[in-house]
């Protein structure tokens, strides 16, 4: 290994995926991830179960992910982890274990903030992708943020507009679960809207100033329209679930792409991405494409891998803050409401 090459752990414990990933320089050496199905049976994440099962779940997974790296813990050089946001039980396990991994070996550890992770994932090498070029725009669309933020540089990040209530992932796994749809139910809805039609059913698309987006009041409606329909047709969900799911998911692509073609030409940018856990969305990748291409826009879309909370993205934002000399130290303390 020759000087110039810098290893990073990372360790990502956001909510209910456990990750550890190893990263050399620029490249991915591993990216491991345990999933809990515990949730599963309550429709959503329970958060005292989700923190039992990282700390059930940390030391194996960053095991593999050094053995799948060929790597010793003594080739480290820094320890990135979430420190925010997210829950905040999830987030101490993580933060624990960077401290104590970090005091440990007597390497230097670096906070990440969940959000930028997701934005910098873009960054790590991909012979089949071309990195953002500053200044762009980034539309981030997870379970708990829905966010354009105009991205400076690796550290220089500007939100422009933010959800005000539910975010768009929310949307989609709530409005699943009127549908009578399993958990998680964003993966469901997009398969579903891909065999449907969206004209069939009209939702009500929120007025809200400025950059800033609004769900909460989808979920109403959708649940007003569906009462309405059932009442003729009790069978009418049953029937029609393909078609409720492709209006839904076209409505909530509409809201997302309107707020972000304004701030793109607000702020005279030419480069967009997505990040974040719904960017693995097919109907969010394929608008972004062609309304890039109907723009003039050059268009980041992230690889599936990347997409969901993992730790390759903590550990390439986490490079950045190493190569700045940005170290935190023991005292650091996860936090549940990170600001980007």
């Amino acid at each position: 290994m020759s000087n110039k090459d810098i290893i990073i752990l990372g360790i990502e414990s956001s909510c209910d995926d456990t990750s550890a990933a190893v990263l050399k320089n620029e490249t991915i050496l591993s990216n491991l991830i345990a999933g809990q199905s515990v949730h599963e049976d309550y429709g959503g994440v329970v958060p005292e179960l989700a923190s039992r099962a990282h700390q059930q779940n940390i030391v194996p997974v960053v095991d593999q992910a050094l053995k799948k790296a060929n790597i010793s813990k003594n080739d480290i050089d820094a320890i990135a982890f979430t420190r925010g946001p997210g829950l905040l039980g999830s987030l101490i396990v993580g933060t624990s274990f960077a401290k104590s991994f970090s005091l440990g070996l007597g390497i230097p550890m670096v906070e990440v903030n969940h959000m930028k992770g997701h934005i910098l994932a873009h960054f790590i090498d991909d012979p089949e992708r071309e990195k953002p070029n500053f200044p762009f725009m980034c539309l981030t669309v997870s379970g708990g943020h829905t966010q354009l933020v105009v991205v400076n540089d690796y550290d220089d990040m500007e939100v422009v507009g933010t959800t005000k209530d539910d975010a768009a992932g929310e949307a989609f796994d709530k409005t699943a679960k009127l549908l009578g749809l399993p958990y998680p139910g964003g993966p469901i809805i997009d398969k579903y809207a891909q065999e449907g039609d969206p004209n069939i059913i009209s939702f009500s698309k929120p007025e809200v100033p400025g950059f800033d987006y609004s769900f909460s009041g989808l979920k109403t409606n959708v649940l007003q329209v569906l009462e309405k329909a059932n009442r003729k047709d009790p069978n009418f969900v049953k029937d029609n679930i393909k078609n409720i799911c492709a209006s839904l998911q076209g409505t909530i692509m509409d809201i997302l792409f309107d707020k972000l073609v304004k701030a793109m030409r607000h702020f005279n940018i030419e480069e967009v991405a997505i990040a974040g856990g719904v960017s693995a969305n097919s109907a969010l990748r394929k608008r972004l494409k062609e309304t890039g291409e109907e723009h003039g826009w050059k268009t980041h879309i992230p690889k599936f891998e990347y997409c969901t909370d993992n730790a390759a993205m903590i550990a390439i934002a986490g490079r950045y803050q190493f190569l700045e000399g940005n170290f935190a130290d023991q005292s650091v303390s996860a936090s549940a409401r990170l600001k980007v």
